[in-house]
């Protein structure tokens, strides 16, 4: 006849088994200044230095989750409200993406499966897109800003509103390829139509912005005629890879995250298709300073499809065609700014999210918006800004006066590398 161990003795075992289980997150995470702690059971942090925040774990369940795939088993587990974070929110991530920026994590079979079922074929990048951002215009307008710009912004003062810093990104982007009124401009991934409208009102061009989100697009057509721009400015509902016609200039802002780095040589095949070797053009993009798998779990939940690109990858666009490379701008911590108005936005609807939405998605999309800001803080994802030009191009300016003081753009009437050779 078997005899069950007495209580107290299950419960020592317990103990024991879950005070393991919590130092060896502990030591996975390394240094980092957090409490961490299950129901009856504390690993407070070692250091001397005051712990920014507590993970609280509902269940032994849950942090074997964390422990198996760290990044699946927190982001799951903050969704399902099994993991809670007592303290700074943000600064917790802070510091965990700190101690584990030079660990990533082993590329396992679901992300091996993620890369295939998320490919960026025609077909792909439409499911893709869609289920990020048709979600809903009222869900983006909740926390964006009036231009219902969903990418980073431009502060001049540190001390700028949103809208204030968005509106400047857009005169920034336009500056940048110094617009001459009665230019032609493609632009690919143009969300809800702000920059494009803003081109054909402020700098007098004439735009064509694709776009494969058919919320986004109905949104900005409708903007359009609204504001009688539609004789300027027409919106396609298309993917960038079916761009015909010939410009003056290539934007695309925010878009490259998503096209996937076995697609840069056709990226670049339909850059030169649109703006010849005399054009020129601007690509703006959350990138890394290395390449590296974007979080599994944004992959996942967030962005399918999705990959910050490093710097050297990018290249595979312009070499092969030419373009010749004239600028290149990081506005990480604008970006982090940016999130920091977001996220403070999305609290004061988080009611209204929560109502509409579900406690689950509300919690994913507050993890997603200080997980960015911890990202941007400590560089694990960069924002660059990157302006290229054919090797006929005649308009480049001789310096950067026009962009950072207002002035018209001085011409040359050779190409740049003649006027400096």
């Amino acid at each position: 006849m078997r005899h069950s161990a007495p209580e107290g003795e299950m419960s020592k075992t317990a103990s024991r088994l879950d005070r393991f289980l919590l130092s060896t997150l502990r030591k996975m995470l390394g240094p980092a200044p957090l409490d961490l702690a299950l129901p009856d059971c504390r690993e407070p942090d070692s250091n001397l230095r005051p712990s920014v925040a507590t993970i609280r774990f509902a269940d032994r369940q849950t942090l074997i989750r964390v422990l198996r795939n760290p990044e699946m088993g927190f982001g799951d587990g903050f969704t399902d409200g099994d993991i809670t974070i007592e303290g700074d929110f943000v600064s917790a991530l802070e510091v965990i993406y700190e101690t584990r920026r030079t660990r990533p994590g082993r590329r396992g079979l679901l992300s091996r499966w993620l890369l295939w079922a998320q490919r960026n074929t025609l077909n792909g990048s439409r499911r893709n897109i869609r289920r990020h951002y048709d979600l809903g215009n009222d869900f983006y307008k909740l926390w964006l800003d009036d231009e219902m710009q969903y990418t980073c912004a431009y502060f001049p003062d540190e001390r700028a509103e949103l809208e204030q810093a968005q509106l400047a990104k857009l005169d920034h982007v336009c500056r940048k390829i110094w617009l001459q009124a009665g230019e032609t401009v493609v632009e690919a991934g143009c969300g809800w139509g702000g920059l494009a409208l803003h081109m054909a009102r402020n700098y007098g061009v004439n735009v064509k912005a694709f776009n494969i989100s058919h919320e986004q697009i109905a949104y900005a057509r409708e903007r359009a005629r609204r504001e009688g721009l539609s004789n300027q400015v027409e919106f396609v509902e298309d993917d960038y890879r079916n761009i015909r016609g010939r410009f003056d200039a290539f934007i695309s802002v925010g878009m490259l995250e998503h096209v996937g780095l076995e697609h840069y040589l056709e990226l670049g095949n339909v850059i030169r298709r649109a703006i010849g070797g005399s054009g020129r053009g601007l690509l703006h993009f959350i990138g890394r300073n290395f390449d590296r798998p974007l979080s599994l779990w944004i992959k996942r939940r967030i962005f399918p499809g999705g990959h910050p690109p490093a710097l050297r990858s990018v290249m595979d666009i312009f070499e092969p065609q030419d373009f010749a490379v004239l600028d290149v701008e990081n506005l990480r911590m604008h970006y982090a700014r940016t999130l920091e108005y977001w996220l403070e936005r999305f609290e004061r609807s988080y009611e209204q999210v929560q109502s509409q939405y579900g406690p689950q998605f509300a919690r994913m999309w507050r993890l997603y918006l200080a997980g960015s800001i911890a990202g941007f803080r400590t560089g694990t994802m960069q924002l660059f800004q990157v302006v290229f030009a054919g090797p006929q191009c005649k308009t480049i300016p001789w310096n950067r006066a026009y962009l950072y003081e207002g002035a018209e753009p001085r011409q040359s009437d050779e190409p740049w590398i003649r006027a400096i050779s």
